[in-house]
């Protein structure tokens, strides 16, 4: 990873400072020194930092701020006849701040009693009367989920972005609440869809999509949403939302708006409200990415994107993970500020009698990581090993002022592969030895897993609900 800084100094006139809260600031910018034009060689995954240096009117103290701008994570969907053997398959990078915990937790199937209440990350919101199972990935201090899959073959992940409209502040649902409460509520991809508009426009959007105590990164959302046989691409401006139904080939999302003119579904007065905004002048195509867009979106997609797309042969379950793996391109991001936390393939068979399989790594850096398989069954073994601890309501992400401390959220799997990566990253002959033997294990699982997808006979309920609990289990003691 290469670190650059340019550097410009700025005067900062700030009319107003209330210790660290300017209400409605007018901030005047006069630039002293003429910005320059950094030449130095950039790569997917290297942090690129904005340093802007001043004085403060008021008392005339030096001011400094520097900005880190998050690197793209990317999600992606291969279709039949792009993706082999009539497999649907799905893949997520959850690229988050290094030293965020992302922790793998299964919940059952469950009846709620009438009128009751759902906890969500910041708000509660009306239960509905039955969930469904789902398996999640996700940052351990919310209630959400990064990436995850449901007993009905529905997968969701999102992505934040940014758009002409800021991110409300204030605390609603997180992009990260509507794909947990889509996999609890959605049979297929278009009931997830409709879940999540539908509460969208209902409760909204918003809060600190980290555990930062110190400033508020509020983002609107992205998602991919597939199933067996579709896949939605939702993209969301505050209330207001946009469609598109995907059947065929590659889909990638990322962290910028990608719907242009076809769109399948939308909120109803989207449109509208484009042009009260004056973004539409209502002639012309409606095209959602130029109208929405901030005006400077620097943020390129293409490198990830081309990495699947680009593919010459059929797209496999190997494919995706080592598209997920892929550094070069900047899919898999390892910087000073951020790190791919966690990540997630899952396969969709479009013959409905053949089980879904969903791979997760609960662990950092897929390029260091092993996936391991989960099939839903009756009665799935729980995996502790995984889960992060418990803090209950002393949980600093729960009590106001939040953040205020910063608990170890490390989880077993987790601290046995800090020790994995140590070495990976500081012997290179022992680092060799060790990834070979992860992706053997890696393998083994890959090759257990072909043999059910094309197996016709019935699953053992007792060998499959077993299964991830045996993969981590095996990796902790491999890792010892």
């Amino acid at each position: 990873m290469r670190l650059f800084l340019c550097n410009a100094v700025l005067m900062l006139f700030v009319t107003s400072l209330i210790g660290a809260l300017i209400p409605e600031p007018e901030v005047k910018i006069e630039v002293l020194q003429k910005p320059f034009i950094c030449h130095r060689k950039t790569k997917g995954g290297d942090l690129m930092l904005v340093h802007y240096e001043g004085y403060l009117e008021k008392d005339g103290s030096l001011f400094h701020s520097t900005m880190a701008a998050a690197p793209p994570s990317y999600c992606f969907v291969a279709f039949p006849p792009r993706a082999k053997d009539g497999l649907v398959v799905f893949g997520k990078n959850s690229a988050r701040p290094r030293d965020e915990v992302q922790e793998v937790v299964y919940f059952s199937a469950a009846d709620h009693e009438q009128e009751s209440k759902v906890e969500c990350t910041y708000i509660s919101i009306d239960q509905v009367p039955r969930t469904h199972a789902i398996m999640i990935s996700r940052p351990a201090w919310l209630w959400g989920a990064e990436m995850g899959a449901n007993e009905h073959g529905v997968c969701i992940a999102n992505e934040a972005v940014n758009t002409r409209e800021p991110a409300a502040e204030i605390e609603a649902l997180l992009g990260m609440d509507l794909v947990r409460l889509g996999l609890e509520r959605g049979e297929t991809a278009k009931e997830a869809l409709d879940v999540i508009v539908s509460l969208l426009e209902e409760h909204g959007q918003g809060g600190n999509y980290y555990e930062d105590a110190n400033s508020c990164h509020s983002f609107q959302s992205a998602y991919l949403i597939v199933d067996r046989d579709e896949a939605w691409v939702l993209e969301t401006v505050g209330k207001y939302w946009a469609a598109e139904k995907v059947t065929e080939g590659v889909r990638c999302i990322c962290n910028r708006l990608s719907l242009t003119t076809k769109m399948d579904a939308e909120h109803p007065e989207l449109r509208s409200y484009a042009q009260s905004q004056g973004w539409w002048t209502g002639e012309g195509e409606f095209n959602f990415s130029e109208v929405f867009s901030p005006v400077e979106d620097h943020l390129d997609c293409g490198a990830g994107k081309d990495s699947l797309e680009k593919q010459e042969e059929s797209i496999t379950v190997q494919t995706m993970m080592n598209t997920l793996r892929d550094k070069a391109s900047g899919v898999c991001i390892d910087s000073e500020s951020f790190l791919t936390t966690a990540s997630g393939v899952s396969v969709l068979p479009q013959n409905r009698s053949a089980p879904c399989i969903h791979y997760f790594t609960g662990t950092p850096d897929p390029s260091r990581s092993i996936f391991k398989p989960f099939i839903f069954v009756d009665d799935v073994k729980l995996v502790p090993k995984t889960q992060s601890p418990c803090f209950g309501d002393d949980d600093p992400a729960k009590k106001e002022p939040r953040f205020q401390e910063k608990p170890d959220r490390r989880h077993e799997l987790y601290k046995a592969h800090e020790w994995a990566r140590a070495i990976l990253e500081s012997d290179q002959e022992q680092g060799r030895k060790l990834r070979s033997t992860m992706l053997e294990l890696e393998k083994q699982g890959l090759e257990a897993m072909e043999e059910i997808l094309t197996s016709s006979g019935p699953l053992d309920p007792a060998e499959v609900g077993d299964l991830f609990y045996d993969c981590v289990d095996t990796e902790i003691k491999f890792f010892k």
